[in-house]
């Protein structure tokens, strides 16, 4: 199993296998894929919790990501993922596609970040969402709309 998923959120309707899916689709991509994800599920509030007390930003976001990998080979836990399913909603609804889509995209994000990809520069902002598109093949372009400042 790529990836322990816990809703603890109730406001949006979340398909799990297919976050599941999605995680697994991801960590193959990047060569990882008998690594574990944990992924959880939150609404805003919690999400703008953890934004503050780990990043010290204190507003909402869409995805956190915590690198967890450890030196212990019979623990493959890669990190944690946490999405907020509210901003996923809104997002999706933003660019007209499904909620399912916008999350395997949150999903494909979160895992690039355990692994290392960083987008806080525009240059590195640019391979990341370019990997998106290879790992997400076929989903449409309007998924990225926004995200970079040439788009």
């Amino acid at each position: 199993m790529p990836a322990a998923i816990e809703n603890r959120q109730r406001r949006v309707r979340v398909e799990t296998p297919r976050v599941a899916r999605a995680a697994a689709r991801a960590l193959a991509a990047v060569g990882r894929p008998s690594s574990l994800v944990e992924i959880a599920l939150v609404d805003d509030t919690e999400i703008r919790r953890l934004n503050a007390r780990y990043r010290g930003i204190g507003r909402r976001t869409d995805v956190l990501a915590f690198p967890l990998e450890t030196a212990d080979a019979a623990l493959p836990l890669l990190g944690q993922i946490v999405i907020s399913a509210e901003a996923a909603r809104r997002q999706a609804r933003k660019v007209g596609v499904p909620l399912a889509l916008e999350l395997d995209l949150l999903v494909t994000h979160g895992t690039l970040h355990l692994v290392g990809y960083d987008d806080r520069d525009p240059v590195e902002a640019d391979f990341m969402h370019r990997r998106e598109r290879d790992i997400l093949a076929g989903a449409p372009a309007r998924l990225w709309k926004g995200l970079l400042p040439h788009e």
